[in-house]
């Protein structure tokens, strides 16, 4: 039985694919309730690095939330990935282990960190130790951030994401604060998993196909966002970005 969540996802893609094939262009549906849009641009399909600007809808107008700020992306750049937009027709596609950030707009989902709570508004989830996002595509729990203690160390073998990787990795804290973008919520085998955004390492260091920021921006997003506005994460070259801002009802750079 289909789910309702997945239902929702087709009624949209359909409803779009619907107002393309009469050559009418619409505000995909899927976002069109949204007041909040971080936006991230890129020079290129290949580059590892953007600029982020958030945004809140007012009426039927973007307007720009504070200051842009330098983001790294995957260490390959970026490619189409699954979210709520329409397939891609030119550039890559999103795989698992590619080193390229998702491509499209997607969901803001859950944040979290290391700190048992966070004042975020967005729901949180402070990670423990356990805690592990799958990113081995013929495990039942792909794409899901999981708790070990709950369902096996069988369940998690072979996953190269724990969560606490302060405590996994020397003290890391990219992890330290972030959100889930929600590409390939459904889980679509070998499509890419395990896309969030978080602290960067540095200015210079590109991702495994994450978004990545200095603490301070990350620590705006997460003041600012509020799930009741349905935020989404865009994330598309420039070029890409001009061609479809129109159609997408996207701010205007």
């Amino acid at each position: 039985m289909t789910s309702p969540r997945t239902l929702s996802r087709l009624l949209g893609l359909a409803a779009f694919f619907l107002t393309a094939s009469t050559g009418a262009f619409e505000t995909p549906s899927a976002w069109s309730v949204s007041r909040q849009m971080i936006v991230v641009t890129t020079d290129g399909w290949d580059v590892d690095h953007g600029r982020l600007r958030a945004y809140v809808r007012e009426g039927s107008q973007w307007k720009q939330e504070g200051p842009a700020t330098d983001v790294t992306i995957g260490k390959h750049g970026s490619a189409w990935g699954v979210g709520l937009n329409p397939p891609g027709h030119d550039g890559p596609v999103k795989k698992e282990g590619d080193g390229r950030s998702p491509a499209g707009v997607f969901r803001v989902g859950e944040a979290f960190g290391y700190a048992e709570k966070n004042p975020t508004a967005l729901p949180y989830r402070g990670l423990t130790a356990s805690d592990y996002c799958v990113d081995v595509d013929s495990s039942a729990y792909y794409n899901q951030v999981v708790d070990a203690k709950k369902v096996g160390e069988k369940a998690v073998a072979g996953a190269t994401e724990p969560m606490r990787r302060d405590l996994h990795f020397d003290g890391d804290h990219a992890y330290r604060i972030g959100f889930v973008i929600e590409h390939n919520p459904d889980g679509r085998r070998g499509a890419g998993s395990c896309i969030f955004a978080h602290l960067w390492k540095s200015p210079t260091s590109p991702t495994a196909g994450c978004t990545a920021m200095a603490d301070d921006a990350m620590e705006r997003l997460l003041g600012w966002l509020d799930p009741k506005k349905k935020p989404v994460f865009v994330l598309l070259p420039k070029s890409e970005y001009a061609r479809l801002r129109e159609a997408w009802n996207l701010p205007a750079p």
